[in-house]
C-alpha cells in the first residue's frame, strides 16, 4: 500500500534516548535525596511521559508534593541536558529523507515534553518532519488518538493512507485508538517479543525492513 503519511514516536524509535532521559532522572531523585535508579530500570519507566515516569521512579508512598519537586528538577535538567548522549537510530535519517523524496509526509507524536521534541527534532532532523507533537498541558498523553487525530487533519491525510510507528505498548495501542496501522520497530526500549505481546501485528528487526514495507 502507498502511504501518504507516516506518524513516528521519538524515544525508542527514532532517537536512542534512554542514556540522557537516565541521566535526568537520576539528576532529579538525588537533588530530592532518592537513590538513583538504573539504566534498565528507566528504560521501563519510560513511555507515559513525564509524570508517569517520575511516579514509577520515586519510591512507593511518595507524597505529591515531593514528587512535583522531583518532576520540576527533571524538566530543569533535562531542558539543558537533553541531547547529551542522544543520537538517532541507525538508518533513521536516510530512511526520513527517502520518505520526503517521494513525497510522504512525516510527523512524530511523542510523550517528551513538548519543548524537548521540538528542540530534537531540530537538532537531529531539521526539515525532515510536517509536523512534530509532544507532551502538552491541557492535551491528552498516548495512548489516547488526540494528537495523531490531529496531524492527520492538519495534513489533510485520509486514516487509510497514514501509519504508526513506534516501539512500544503505549503506541500499538496509539494506533489502534486512532484506528490506523501500526509497525512495531524491535530495536526500541521493549523489543520485539513484548510488543508481540502487546497487540503489534508487525514489527521490523532495522530501518531496512521498515523502508520496504513503507515503499521507499
Amino acid at each position: 500500500m502507498k502511504y501518504k503519511l507516516v506518524i513516528f514516536d521519538m524515544d525508542g524509535t527514532i532517537l536512542d534516548t534512554l542514556e540522557d532521559l537516565a541521566d535526568a532522572t537520576n539528576y532529579a531523585l538525588h537533588q530530592n535525596g532518592f537513590s538513583e535508579r538504573t539504566i534498565d530500570e528507566i528504560r521501563r519507566f519510560v513511555g507515559n511521559g513525564i509524570i508517569k515516569l517520575i511516579e514509577r521512579a520515586c519510591p512507593e508512598n511518595t507524597p505529591d508534593e515531593v514528587r512535583e519537586n522531583v518532576r520540576r528538577s527533571f524538566v530543569s535538567y533535562y531542558g539543558e541536558h537533553c541531547a547529551d548522549h542522544t543520537k538517532p537510530y541507525e538508518g533513521i535519517p536516510e530512511l526520513l529523507q527517502k520518505l520526503r523524496v517521494a513525497g510522504i509526509k512525516c510527523a512524530v507524536d511523542s510523550n517528551k515534553p513538548d519543548f524537548a521534541v521540538k528542540e530534537l527534532c531540530s537538532r537531529y532532523f531539521n526539515g525532515l518532519f510536517d509536523f512534530a507533537l509532544g507532551s502538552r498541558e491541557g492535551c491528552k498523553n498516548k495512548p489516547d488518538a488526540g494528537a495523531v487525530n490531529e496531524i492527520i487533519s492538519l495534513l489533510g491525510i485520509d486514516k487509510t493512507e497514514a501509519i504508526f510507528i513506534g516501539d512500544s505498548d503505549v503506541d500499538v495501542q496509539t494506533a489502534f485508538n486512532a484506528g490506523i496501522q501500526c509497525i512495531g520497530v524491535e530495536w526500541g526500549f521493549r523489543g520485539r517479543k513484548f510488543l508481540l505481546e502487546h497487540g503489534a501485528h508487525i514489527t521490523v528487526k532495522n530501518t531496512g525492513e521498515l523502508s520496504t514495507i513503507l515503499g521507499v
